[in-house]
């Protein structure tokens, strides 16, 4: 069985488009009719870009190849342009690409992904839900709005949910790490009392940042959110910074998470070894795959780590986060999107139920693509899947605000 032709889908999720404003999705067939479906989670070029990239590794490294050689691509990849070390946008299609082989062998073999690495090791999957606006809430007002995330907290716990995420916290910005406003501060413990009396102690609440904060403001943050007990503090400064991270770490009792920007092994091996983080959200797209992640796996269990996949993506990264989960002894947990347009755009094959994800079934990824659907839904757009804010933080509107708002 050999690797024969590559077609890649950039498509948008509708408005208002929670996962990104597009997912990459790979298909690959083989010689022998086999289709395959991976993800490239995000990039740091546009989606044309990004696609040229794709094409390009397929053509020099999986073409022609058997898919189950998958440490001899990985090695091909990892090696490009004589790097051996992690490129982000490298990585990010190869693991794609990745994906798409791995759901390939498991359809050869008439076996989910996950009997292929290790066999079944969790027969369900703790989820957890991002705080995403209800039908009945203003999308502008939401996200400063510590009242309607209580609302909805208590809707997803009610589903089942036993973990909710949510990120009040200020500006993402291109400036690198900055030091969080009073109104910041005051506006995260706000967010955090509110969901904590909405829902006690039926559900963990999971502190959300983006790498926005200096050292000194995330342990500023980190002490005033300690009297809630969040399962952790994610991302709390630019990833590219392990060693100022393990100083966070040290000063405040809540876990630190971090991983949905880091590739390979290799980064993600100097989190642990800094003592930086000891939850670990590995983004399957961008990762380095499967098999690069089961390696990452094994390597935390000896530093005594945990896994959460990340997720804001589409769903064919889920099912491969799910495989990967049910095959490991440390998974913490799952994050998941539920909106109408993941599950369909995977015709329901996988869900949540009651907060927790049953181990699939079916073979390969354990999911069935709805391709019409996908190509009808095109990025028009010019806009990378995210973006950093450009300008910098405006502590004197933050003041007018705080004043406003007493």
């Amino acid at each position: 069985m050999k690797l024969q032709d590559l077609d890649v889908i950039i498509t948008a999720p509708p408005a208002p488009g929670w996962g990104g404003r597009y997912w990459i999705l790979v298909k690959v067939t083989t010689d022998t009719g086999i289709v395959g479906w991976g993800e490239c989670y995000a990039s740091s070029v546009g989606p044309d870009a990004m696609t040229y990239v794709i094409q390009d590794l397929f053509q020099r490294y999986f073409l022609g190849e058997n898919p189950e050689n998958m440490e001899r691509l990985f090695r091909r990849a990892y090696s490009s342009g004589f790097t051996q070390r992690p490129d982000l946008t490298v990585m990010g299609a190869f693991s794609g690409l990745e994906i798409a082989c791995w759901d390939i062998l498991g359809k050869d073999r008439d076996r989910p992904i996950y009997a292929l690495i290790g066999g079944k090791m969790n027969d369900r999957l703790r989820a957890y839900t991002y705080l995403y606006p209800l039908p009945h809430h203003n999308l502008d007002a939401f996200w400063s709005s510590a009242e309607m995330a209580a609302d909805c907290a208590s809707v997803m716990v009610d589903k089942g949910y036993t973990a909710i995420k949510f990120d009040p916290a200020g500006p993402y910005t291109m400036r690198g790490g900055h030091m969080p406003s009073m109104r910041d501060i005051s506006q995260s413990v706000a967010f955090c009392r509110a969901i904590r009396d909405a829902v006690g102690n039926r559900a963990d609440l999971l502190f959300g940042t983006h790498g926005q904060f200096s050292t000194a403001g995330a342990i500023r943050l980190g002490t005033a959110l300690e009297s809630f007990s969040p399962l952790w503090f994610e991302e709390p400064i630019p990833p590219d910074n392990v060693r100022e991270m393990a100083k966070i770490a040290r000063r405040i009792t809540t876990p630190i998470a971090t991983g949905e920007r880091l590739t390979t092994k290799a980064e993600f091996a100097e989190v642990l070894r800094q003592g930086a983080a000891n939850i670990l959200q590995p983004a399957l797209g961008r990762a380095g795959g499967i098999w690069e992640m089961k390696k990452l796996a094994a390597i935390a269990e000896v530093h005594n780590a945990q896994i959460a996949p990340h997720l804001y993506a589409g769903p064919i990264e889920w099912a491969a986060n799910i495989q990967f989960g049910i095959s490991i002894p440390n998974c913490l947990l799952v994050e998941s999107i539920e909106t109408d347009f993941h599950y369909d755009l995977i015709k329901h094959s996988l869900k949540v139920e009651g907060g927790f994800i049953e181990a699939p079934t079916k073979s390969g990824l354990g999911i069935e693509v709805d391709e019409i659907l996908a190509r009808a839904n095109p990025f028009t757009g010019t806009g990378l899947h995210l973006e950093m804010q450009d300008k910098p933080c405006d502590y004197e509107t933050e003041k007018f605000l705080l004043k406003d708002r007493h």
